[in-house]
């Protein structure tokens, strides 16, 4: 049995977002095919995520320079070990579906905020002679993402970031088998939004046949 990680940061409705309607697609075409697979279900907006600030940065040090949890402000403790959680829940997943917006080139900043989180020096990489090593090889990781535009090719693919910066962080943790699922020029050929939509949903679900 795998552990799938179903990452969404959307706050828009499932119906009206181009994202988490393809990707509730996804996750019901793998359920059917993976029925003995777990699925958690984790949306960014209704999810407690600490950003690393003054009190995670003291916490950090006064762990590093020896001090018990439990000398740590109640402030601290609380950001720390929720830090902590969501590291641990990542790590110990098998497979991971991300579901963003592109939001000005890139995507919103909670899944900046949840990157933050899981990439823990000692959990999901090290640092070695050599440099940097990623340790979540053998997982493997899909993106849909939403495009208003089309980014996939031409001049406008040098501004597409959150794709890149995504593939970029989970490589970098080890994680190197990933794919994109991009939908795309809704905005574009509004004309087109619906046929686009049907489309990214059959490729969707073939995707959640071959997710293993």
């Amino acid at each position: 049995m795998a552990t799938v990680l179903y990452i969404t940061v959307n706050p828009k409705a499932e119906e009206e977002s181009f994202s988490l309607s393809v990707g509730r697609e996804f996750v019901n075409a793998y359920r059917e095919a993976n029925p003995n697979d777990e699925v958690i279900e984790l949306d960014l907006y209704k999810t407690n995520i600490p950003l690393i600030d003054p009190d995670v940065f003291s916490g950090w040090g006064k762990l590093q320079s020896g001090a018990a949890f439990d000398a740590l402000s109640s402030e601290e403790q609380a950001k720390v070990a929720r830090l902590n959680e969501l590291a641990d829940q990542f790590v110990a997943a098998d497979k991971y579906v991300f579901v963003t917006p592109m939001w000005n080139l890139s995507y919103p900043p909670l899944l900046k905020a949840y990157i933050d989180a899981f990439c823990v020096a000692g959990k999901t990489f090290r640092y070695t002679e050599q440099g940097p090593q990623g340790l979540m090889g053998g997982k493997k990781a899909l993106h849909i993402q939403a495009r208003g535009g089309f980014y996939s090719e031409g001049p406008a693919a040098d501004f597409e970031f959150g794709d890149r910066y995504l593939r970029a962080i989970l490589a970098f943790v080890g994680i190197t088998d990933t794919t994109t699922l991009a939908i795309e020029g809704m905005a574009a050929q509004p004309d087109n939004a619906g046929r686009i939509k049907e489309d990214a949903i059959v490729k969707a679900q073939e995707l959640a046949k071959t997710f293993n």
